[in-house]
């Protein structure tokens, strides 16, 4: 049996003083986000590789993984929750690394299900505590005051859902600034912790890049208003450092999905938006994903996202809105128009829709 340490993401820097035994826990023990574990791999199911610094690792049946308790929201894949008590088995939610028990899953991985897992130990600091990635940085976290938006342009990336698009169009978004000459920074303000999103971003050319997980975050799903707030103070600061005309800030799945609804449905966050860019899978989620913005009195400045892929989509989007909704003002953008730059630089300061 392979007993090398395999650290995901969140654990690049963890070094435990020790480990401490599921038998030495005490039965009332409930686990908190972040809170650090060293797991066996019992058996191999959707997630075939754990995600450390710089690269994935392959993982196999014996191997010990060092990772987070922590949620997930992944209507594509998994839904996970942290246990409430001390379990005979867990499963991995997620290549970051991410530790929970698995609620549901999309069907198309119901065959195969989540790598599942033993708890070996939890790993504690030499005062005998159990390591938890949220709170050894929380001295970092910020207050949010709204002030660090207002030092830049935030344009907001919104999606139908997963998967429609949104990061992509993000990526493209900063592409085409960076074509253009303009600096503009990349935040991943919530989903869960994996850094494909934001080494897109960056690729393309984003000044910097980060998102939740520098902070110890292994999901923002069902973290407080107060908590996703001050992580975007948090950030903003971050990549504020570099004087960004524009910051692109992503925020994970749907219009309907909890953190995501909280924040567009906040004023206070929402005042300092400059500029929303609404990415669709197809042509229906376009158009009742623009109803349901208006109708929380927020006007996207583009839309955007995989039906965009379509010219007869994106006929079909032009003619319920152009002509239905009378929105002759909204452009409809591509990858290569995004790439291009081809984006409203001039638009209402704040997309607030007025009363």
């Amino acid at each position: 049996m392979n007993t090398r340490i395999k650290k995901g993401m969140l654990c690049n820097k963890i070094d435990p003083a020790r480990l401490l035994s599921p038998e030495l826990l005490p039965l009332d023990t409930s686990f908190q986000a972040g809170d650090v574990g060293v797991f066996e791999v019992l058996e191999i199911g959707k997630h075939t590789q754990l995600q450390s610094s710089g690269r994935n690792l392959s993982i196999l049946p014996g191997d010990h993984i060092m990772c987070v308790f922590g949620t997930r929201y992944a209507t594509n894949q998994f839904e996970g929750y942290i246990p409430s008590q001390i379990q005979d088995e867990y499963h991995l939610l997620g290549g970051g690394g991410v530790v929970g028990i698995l609620e549901s899953t999309h069907v198309k991985y119901e065959k195969e299900g989540p790598t599942r897992l033993k708890l070996i130990g939890m790993a504690v600091d030499h005062k005998g505590q159990i390591i938890n990635t949220i709170l050894e940085r929380k001295n970092a976290i910020k207050k949010f005051t709204g002030k660090e938006a207002h030092k830049t342009k935030v344009i907001l990336s919104l999606g139908s859902s997963m998967d429609s698009g949104k990061t992509t169009t993000a990526a493209y978004l900063v592409h085409g600034f960076a074509k253009k000459g303009i600096t503009s920074a990349y935040i991943k303000l919530t989903g869960t912790a994996y850094p494909k999103d934001k080494n897109l971003a960056y690729d393309l050319g984003a000044a910097v890049s980060v998102d939740f997980s520098k902070f110890g975050y292994p999901s923002t799903y069902l973290s407080s208003e107060a908590e996703i707030l001050n992580l975007y103070e948090t950030l903003l600061t971050e990549v504020n450092t570099l004087n960004p005309e524009f910051v692109v800030v992503e925020i994970a799945d749907g219009l309907f999905q909890r953190e995501t609804r909280m924040l567009l449905q906040n004023p206070v966050f929402m005042s300092t938006v400059h500029q929303v860019v609404f990415s669709a899978g197809d042509s229906l989620s376009a158009v009742h994903g623009m109803e349901t913005l208006i109708n929380w009195e927020i006007m996207p400045s583009a839309l955007s996202g995989l039906f965009t892929a379509s010219p007869l989509l994106i006929k079909e989007v032009k003619e319920y809105l152009y002509e239905k909704q009378d929105l002759l003002f909204m452009p409809i953008l591509n990858l290569e128009d995004l790439s291009l730059g081809k984006w409203p630089m001039i638009h209402q300061s704040s997309n607030l829709l007025q009363a």
